[in-house]
Formats: structure tokens, sequence, C-alpha cells
């Protein structure tokens, strides 16, 4: 059908409809998937966009009055959506953008266990086992698992993004957050972290690793300047954080506290537009750390996408820049742009219909086989495992109140925690029923002696172990068969550990160990020590008491059933140290200059919560952990990468299956099981480069494979990859990944000290890698 126009009306009805078109288009404009966004940030007020990059505020039982500061006015009226849950983003109905909710979750989602006040409907959620636990099994098939599990428990509970894996160095063994944190490598925490994300992003829940970077110790940490090198940052610092992000594509990365090299990580372009976005290739958001940094205009400018939790003074101060052109609208909508990317791939987004009911049995399954898998068996002079019915004199109030996790954001609010003592008899063994009610009658009295935290996440101190009657404990000795004693640790955010009374032994720790071994050894009778920590300790000075020593971390709710389950030999540990064990503490490459210092004339700003300003600097550049104790040849009491089995294995020689100066350089590898049980061997791969004036590590972790649980007698080749990148070192003079000519030492060994087998690789010429920008 043709419509005949007049021509003197034309124009103006033609107007009219355009105009009439786009006002209703405007109006009707919504987020609906990635192709809508650029129409959505463009129909967005400038008040929306700033509400989008500064969350909603934070909402925490027990805080005082006036600590934190005020959200915007409005969003104190609009309620939870999952009450305990860090933070969430603001909502915009009108375009259709829905509020994001964020919970932390290195160890498992962090969520109020109850909500107006009715005790009657719980909303627990699984206390997986700590960080540093899952690095010991070298497993990243296992890690992806727990992953999973995490990611689906955060999906029924409405929570879209999951706040961790953490993923900072293991600096020092005294950092508070170590347990929240993989290794004191890079390499072992890349892969971890990026199984771990794998696992959670595989159920449609996002992540955000962090602590984005060089954020290695609690002390003063919102004002800590972290001095280093340009070489450390990026061959220790920077490269667990470069594989979670090429390899688990995380959704977000949350920028640390800290300062380093004197401009704040979430302040700073070079950092997240130029290495984050630029080099690495990052495709998501970053987020601060809550209440991380000063000045929001900066945070945006420097591609710092959303500030959280995020409060009125953000937002204000946000309007006045656009007002007078310190932050560009084209800087706000390329950050808000980031956040609509985020958001449309989110659960909230997609209408996910979450049941707050959550699988918690079966994710117990799954973390009691994963930590007594990961455990790690420091000594074992023929004294485990123990079949049950054995009868067994347990010592230590962690036996009776283990230490499922670390406190802080890295805490989970649980249904339980099942104690060792319990999980013994469940497994049919047969306990000194005296000593249980002693220990229970004792812990009740010390427990209600507390005094109240001090501060928002203050770690309850411990209770101290009951001085042992020789006399009883000798009676005891003569009828049990084994005694087993428990060390517990714990710690968390918010401040770091000390020397005395925590990385060593307290003098009622070391008494009860020598007056019960004594008693137990006279009589021909075994002891067992059982390492419930979240951080490395000294036992170099009381090793001797022990028969055996089982490292098993802080595990889970399912802690004491997974040490129950090593014990009895239902599980063969093959867990390794994913941190060394020094001698002592004057041994730790970093000792001399951990936490750091606080600066001359500095102050708090009237917040406790913000320390003073600080700084720290990392003097052993790039020889952290085992790379300053082999370089230096340094003994340790247990060496990175260290563990013990119930049963024994035989390497063949590696074999480069590659053509020379082919990469990737494939290395073979056979373990085979020459003893007596079922069992599975972590297989690790060190490379010894050629000496260069600037110092290299005696050997470097480059790559590692677990075997399947192999039978007695049985074998399996492990394949295990080397890229040219992994024979390189940061050259900061050059700004450039260097690989040196040279003869290259491919090592295979059970742990950082021992090399069991070893091949060679000649590379004729220098080769550079890629070449980078200063970071600072």
């Amino acid at each position: 059908m043709k419509y005949n126009i007049s021509p003197c009306l034309s124009i103006p009805i033609l107007l009219g409809l355009t105009v009439s078109t786009m006002a209703q288009d405007k109006n009707n404009i919504r987020l609906t998937d990635k192709q809508s966004i650029p129409r959505v940030v463009a129909a967005m007020t400038p008040e929306e966009k700033v509400s989008l990059v500064t969350g909603m505020g934070l909402r925490m039982e027990g805080l005082p009055p006036g600590l934190l500061p005020p959200g915007d006015p409005k969003d104190a009226d609009i309620p939870e959506k999952v009450p305990g849950a860090a933070g969430r983003t603001h909502a915009i109905p009108r375009l259709g953008i829905p509020s994001i909710t964020l919970s932390d979750g290195p160890a498992g989602i962090r969520i109020n266990p109850y909500r107006n006040n009715d005790s009657t409907k719980p909303y627990y959620a699984t206390g997986f086992p700590v960080a540093t636990l899952l690095a010991s099994s070298w497993d990243t098939a296992l890690v992806t698992q727990i992953g999973k599990a995490m990611g689906k428990e955060a999906l029924e509970y409405g929570i879209d993004v999951i706040l961790g894996p953490g993923m900072n160095i293991q600096r020092n063994p005294l950092g508070g957050r170590n347990f929240e944190y993989y290794s004191e490598d890079p390499l072992l925490t890349g892969h971890m972290a990026a199984a771990m994300v794998r696992g959670v992003q595989s159920t449609g829940v996002g992540t955000s690793i962090k602590h984005f970077a060089a954020n290695n110790q609690e002390f003063n940490r919102m004002q800590l300047n972290t001095i280093v090198s340009q070489r450390a940052l990026r061959e220790i610092y920077l490269r667990g954080f470069q594989m979670a992000v090429k390899l688990g594509q995380p959704w977000t990365v949350m920028s640390s506290y800290n300062k380093i090299n004197g401009l704040y990580t979430s302040e700073n372009p070079a950092l997240l537009k130029r290495l984050l976005r630029d080099e690495w290739k990052f495709k998501g958001i970053v987020m601060t750390d809550w209440f991380g940094g000063t000045s929001p205009v900066k945070q945006l400018n420097a591609w710092n996408n959303l500030l959280m939790p995020g409060f009125h003074a953000q937002s204000q101060a946000l309007l006045g820049a656009l007002q007078d052109g310190s932050l560009t609208t084209q800087t706000l909508d390329a950050n808000v742009t980031g956040i609509l990317q985020m958001v449309v791939q989110s659960p909230s987004f997609k209408k996910y219909k979450y049941s707050d009911k959550p699988d918690l049995t079966t994710n117990a399954a799954i973390v009691r086989r994963a930590a007594a898998e990961s455990m790690v068996l420091l000594k074992n002079d023929s004294t485990l495992p123990i079949a049950p019915p054995g009868k067994i004199a347990l010592f230590g109030v962690t036996s009776y109140k283990l230490i499922a996790g670390g406190t802080g954001s890295g805490d989970v609010n649980k249904a339980y925690v099942t104690d060792l003592d319990k999980a013994l008899l469940q497994g049919g063994y047969v306990l000194d029923a005296g000593l249980q009610t002693e220990y229970a009658r004792y812990i009740a009295e010390k427990t209600a002696q507390l005094p109240k935290p001090t501060t928002l996440f203050s770690t309850p101190p411990p209770i101290p172990e009951q001085q042992p009657d020789a006399e009883a404990i000798s009676r005891l000795a003569k009828y049990m068969d084994v005694a087993i004693i428990t060390i517990g640790r714990n710690a968390g955010e918010g401040s770091d550990r000390k020397v005395a009374d925590d990385f060593l032994l307290r003098d009622d720790e070391h008494s009860m160990l020598k007056v019960i071994s004594e008693a137990f050894h006279a009589n021909n009778k075994k002891v067992v020590v059982v390492l419930n920590i979240g951080g490395v300790i000294e036992t170099a000075s009381w090793r001797r008491y022990a028969d055996a020593i089982l490292l098993a971390w802080q595990p889970g709710q399912e802690g004491g059933s997974s040490i129950a389950d090593v014990i009895s030999g239902n599980i063969n540990p093959s867990g390794r140290l994913a941190a060394s064990f020094p001698m002592q503490y004057k041994d730790v490459p970093s000792a001399a200059d951990f936490p750091g210092k606080e600066l001359p004339g500095g102050n708090d700003n009237g917040n406790p919560m913000m320390g003073r300003p600080a700084e720290v600097n990392y003097t052993e550049d790039i020889y952290v952990g085992y790379r300053g104790y082999t370089t230096q040849k340094i003994a340790t009491a247990f060496p990175f990468g260290y563990g013990l089995s119930y049963t024994n294995f035989t390497y063949s020689r590696p074999r480069v299956t590659s053509a020379p100066g082919v990469t990737p350089i494939r290395v073979a590898v056979t373990v085979t099981n020459t003893g007596t049980r079922p069992g599975r061997e972590v297989v690790q791969l060190y490379i010894a480069a050629p000496a260069i004036k600037q110092g290299r590590p005696v050997r470097e972790l480059k790559a590692f494979a677990k075997t399947g649980i192999l039978p007695p007698g049985g074998k399996e080749t492990l394949q295990l990859t080397l890229g040219m990148a992994d024979l390189a070192w940061f050259d900061d003079t050059r700004m450039a990944w260097v690989v040196t000519p040279g003869t290259y030492k491919i090592e295979i060994g059970s742990n950082a000290e021992s090399v069991i087998t070893s091949t060679e690789y000649k590379i004729g010429k220098e080769i550079i890698i890629e070449k980078n920008m200063a970071v600072w």
C-alpha cells in the first residue's frame, strides 16, 4: 500500500513521529545482553553512572556507630538480598540493571547464619579447607572440584561474585592471612588459583582474585608502602596473578590496600591499565578492597572500575569531578561499561531462582576427602597408619576443639565442626574416657573466661594447654597403645603473627609434649603430633619428641574425620609442602624486614582501622622462601615440596620428548609404586639455570603433576611441559624477559632440596621473550 503525504505536511509530521519514536525508544532502553550496553550507558544520567561505580555501603553487625563512612542516603532503606554478604552494587531498575551481591569466600562463603533473629531457619555455609592446605594437594583437578562446590553453594544463596581466591605470596611465615593464600611459590599459586577460578565460574558465579598486588602482611595495611624491585614484582608477586588471569579468566580482580613504590595500587593506571589490561589482556573489572585507596577520582582514572563497599562522600566527589573535568564522561563510561559486562553474566541478571538450600551434605563429603588427600606427613618412624580398634590417649585442646579455618573475612559460619575425638570414636578407636571428660570441662571453663573481641576481626587468644601430671600420664602410657597430641594455631585478618608463643611453641605446649613423650617412650609406645595450624611454625626444637608428625593445616568443617582417615590409612597422605618450614625464624629470607616500620609523624586520621603510614622493604628481592634457602645453602626443618607417604615410589630418568630447539619442551617421567600400599605421588620439575651476574636462584619450580592412585607395582608416565618463558628471568634494566644461553638442568625432585634425577637442555643464543613497560 502506498501513502501519499502532502508536501506541506510531510516534514512536520515526520519530525513529530521521529521525536516521539526516539522518546519512546529512550524510555524502553533495557540491559538485555552485551550488545545493549552502549545504548544503556548512553541513556544513563551522571548520577546513575556514579551510583554504579560505587557500592551500596557495608552493613555489619556489631560495628560501633560512626566507624564506617555512611553510604548513599537511600541505600539504608533497601533490604539486603543476602544478609551478611560483603557488599552489593546499585540497581537501576528503569534500565533493567539489577543489584549484584558479593560475598567473602576464600574458604567458603561468609554470610549471616540467621536472619531476622530467627534461629529456626539457618543459612549455614560449608567450611572448606583453607587455601594453604588445598595447595598442599598439588592437585588442580581437586581444587577445581572444590571451586565447583563453592560456586554451587553461592549460586543457591543468591550470590553473584565470590571475593576470592586469595593468592598473595606467603613471603613470611608470620603473615596473618597466610592461610587464605596458597604458597610461597608463584607457579604453584597461579595454577591453584586458576583451578579454583575455573571451578567456581563453571557454575555461573564470578570470582575476584585478590589482593593485587604485593599485599603480603597485615601491618598498617591501608597505609603501607611496599618497596620492591621490578624484577621481584614480575618474577614473584605478579606472576601468579598473570597465570590466574590467563588460565582462569576471572570476572574481577581486587586491587590491594597497599602502595607499591609510593603509589596506591588502586590509583595506578600503569598497574591496572597498562599491565593488567593491555599487556595481560584482562577483560574483566577491577574492584577496590573495602575502603581501599584515598581518591575515588584517581581510582576511576586508573581503571579501577568499582569502589567497594561504596560510601556517599565518594559519590559526591565523582559528581564534582565530572563538573570540574578531573573525571571525563568518557572515562566514567568506560568504567561503567566494564561493570555492565560483568552484570550481564551474573545469576541475578539471568534471574536465577536460588533456593537458599545448597547441598551441604554433598559438599561436606567433598571437604572430608579433599582435606585428607592434601595433608602432609612430615615424619613417620613406623608409627602411622594405626588400625582401629587401637587405644589412643588423645591430648591437646584442639584435639577436642578443632580449628577448621582462620578468622576475619576468610572465616565461614558453619553448621558444625567435626572434632578429632569424635571422629576417632566414630572410626572404631578406643579413647580414654577420663581424658575426654576432663578436656570437655577444662575447655568449657577456659572458653567462658576468654575476653570479648576488641576489634572487628580479632582472633581469640588460645586456650592454654593443661599442665600434665607426669604420674597420671605414666599410668595412661601403660595401657594405651599410642598418644596423639594436637597443636593448634589460629590467625586472621587485621594483624600478623608473632615469633614468641606463636611461631614458637608456648611453654605450656613444650611442657605437654615433653612429659607425654617421655612417659610413652618409656613404655615403648609411640607419639603422634597433629599440627592444626594456619601458618608455618617452628618444629626443629621439638620434633624429636614425636614419632610421627601429620600436618593437617586448617582442614575445614570435616577436619577431624579427615585426620582420622589419614591416621587409619583409609587415605594415604599425598600432600606436599607449599611453604618451607625453617629451622629458626632468623633463617627466613624476609625476617629482617617483616612486617615493616611505621613512619615518623603519621597518624590514623581518627580511624584505627586505617593504621598508620608505614613502609616495608623487600630486601630479599626474588629470594623468597625456598629460593632463598637453597641459594644461601640454609638448611630447613622441612623443605618446600616435602612430604612422606605410606608407600614408596621410584622415578625413571626424565626424557625430553620434543626435538631440540622446539617449544614447548615436553618432559616425560615414569613413576612406579614400589611399596606395599596404594598411593599417589607428586612429580616436581625444577629448573637450574646458567649463572648470570644479576643472580638466579639455585632452582625454581617450573612444572608439576600428580599421579592417580597407583597400586603396589603400578606405574604411570607423566608428561610435563615447559615453555621458553619458563627458562626466562626478568631483566629490569631492559624491562624484558630474557632466556640466557647455556645449559639448563631439568631436575625432578621430591622437594626443593632433593633432586632425584635430571637431564639437560641447551640454549645456543640469548632469546628475548617479550619486552614490558615499567609498572612503577
